[in-house]
């Protein structure tokens, strides 16, 4: 019989590119995990997880254990939580999935806060350079930055954020500034990698509702926001960057916005809501906390 524990393990590596992320996500050595999956298996007498030169791919077998699992699981935190309240606390593993930089500014310093009030509750916080969509299911709230497409889980805004382009004015005095979007072809360009998004591609509207897409050719690019920042604070290009990371500078007058009449696709800040996180107190107040320390909009005050 598979304890919650053998659960608690598979949902893990079904969260995680390989068997190493999932024993650092556990906090366990990577041959503990292989010879608990091992086991597990053996126990099944079926092959739930296949290795490859990619990483893993969960089989069908494995698939069907998975959605069982985080269903399992998901009941148990529940049912735990419902008598908790009945003496009137707050219990159970509250797990977040973050984006690097906005985890470290706006979400890490809440934690702290909430754990002083609700000491029984063990938090879990996450930062990713990719939390995507797929990390929703293992954990109780996934905060991203952008278009959410292509998910049927329960998603709210806690704040608007637009995309700004900009540059600091060293790079502007040795090679101007550009007057249209098209013109963007000719300058240098940084460029931030993440969530799989064509990167390349920055599309505009204009003032009078016309469309320009520009196909640029980055010189930089990193899959870390701090640092495209920093290059582009250092002068070596043009970038696109969330306004809640950049306006302090472009008030201070560290970087400049340009082409202010055109915008780009807003890129506002989302909390998902994973299965196991649906109705949850712990998770209902920590949403409700993040929306508070969020109001006002601090990149807009």
């Amino acid at each position: 019989m598979l304890s919650a524990e053998d659960l608690e393990l598979f949902t893990a590596i079904g969260a995680s590119p390989s068997l190493a992320a999932a024993a650092r996500a556990l906090g366990v050595t990577p041959p503990a995990v292989s010879q608990r999956l091992a086991q597990i298996e053996r126990r099944l007498g079926l092959r739930l997880v296949e290795r490859n030169g990619k990483g893993l791919r969960i089989t069908a077998d494995g698939e069907l254990l998975l959605d069982r699992s985080n269903d399992i699981l998901r009941r148990l935190a529940t049912l735990e939580e419902e008598l908790a309240e009945r003496r009137g606390t707050t219990t159970g593993i509250l797990r977040l999935v973050a984006p690097f930089g906005f985890g470290r500014r706006h979400v890490a310093p809440l934690v702290a806060d909430y754990h002083a009030a609700r000491p029984d509750v063990h938090v879990d916080l996450t930062l990713s350079d990719r939390p995507g969509i797929g990390l929703v299911s293992a954990c109780d709230i996934l905060i991203r930055i952008g278009e959410i497409r292509d998910s049927d889980e329960i998603a709210t805004v806690i704040a608007p954020n637009r995309r700004l382009l900009c540059a600091a004015p060293a790079y502007l005095a040795r090679h101007g500034a550009p007057g249209d979007p098209a013109a963007l072809r000719d300058h240098r360009c940084i460029v931030l990698r993440e969530n799989d998004e064509d990167v390349t591609l920055w599309r505009f509207r204009g003032p009078q509702g016309d469309q320009a897409s520009v196909r640029i050719e980055p010189g930089l690019s990193s899959n870390d926001g701090e640092v495209t920042k920093t290059l582009t604070l250092s002068g070596l290009g043009i970038t696109v960057r969330s306004e809640w990371d950049v306006a302090d500078e472009i008030a201070s007058g560290r970087l400049v916005h340009l082409l202010p009449d055109w915008t780009l696709a807003d890129a506002d800040i989302t909390a998902l809501l994973g299965r196991r996180g649906e109705r949850s107190a712990r998770v209902g107040d920590f949403l409700t906390l993040l929306k508070q320390s969020l109001r006002p909009v601090p990149w807009r005050s």
